[in-house]
C-alpha cells in the first residue's frame, strides 16, 4: 500500500539549528512514525522537487512534562535530516 506524499512528509522543521545546516543542503522534517528511508526520500523529492541523495532518521520518545501538580506526555516523533543534491535547495517560507 503506497500511502500520499504528504502523509509521509508531515512538515518542515524550521529551529535555529536546522536553518544552520541549511548551506550544507541538509534538510529536517517531522515525519511519520511508519515511514521507512525510501518512502522519505521519494516523498520530499516529489513535493520539493529536488534529488535526494541521503536520509538519516531520529526517533524521539514522549517525554514526560512536569507543570506544577499537574504532567503531561509530549507525543513521540520521528525526525529526518534530508541531503539534497549540489546546487538544489528547499524554499523555506514560500
Amino acid at each position: 500500500m503506497r500511502r500520499d506524499s504528504y502523509q509521509v512528509v508531515k512538515r518542515l522543521m524550521v529551529t535555529e539549528k536546522n536553518v544552520d545546516m541549511n548551506p550544507l543542503n541538509k534538510y529536517v522534517f517531522e515525519v511519520d512514525k511508519n515511514s521507512n528511508k525510501i518512502e522519505i526520500a521519494k516523498a520530499v523529492s516529489e513535493i520539493f522537487k529536488v534529488n535526494v541523495l541521503s536520509v538519516n532518521t531520529i526517533r524521539t520518545k514522549g517525554e514526560q512534562k512536569r507543570f506544577g501538580t499537574r504532567s503531561l506526555q509530549k507525543k513521540a516523533t520521528k525526525k529526518a535530516i534530508v541531503t539534497v543534491a549540489e546546487g538544489q535547495s528547499i524554499e523555506l517560507l514560500g
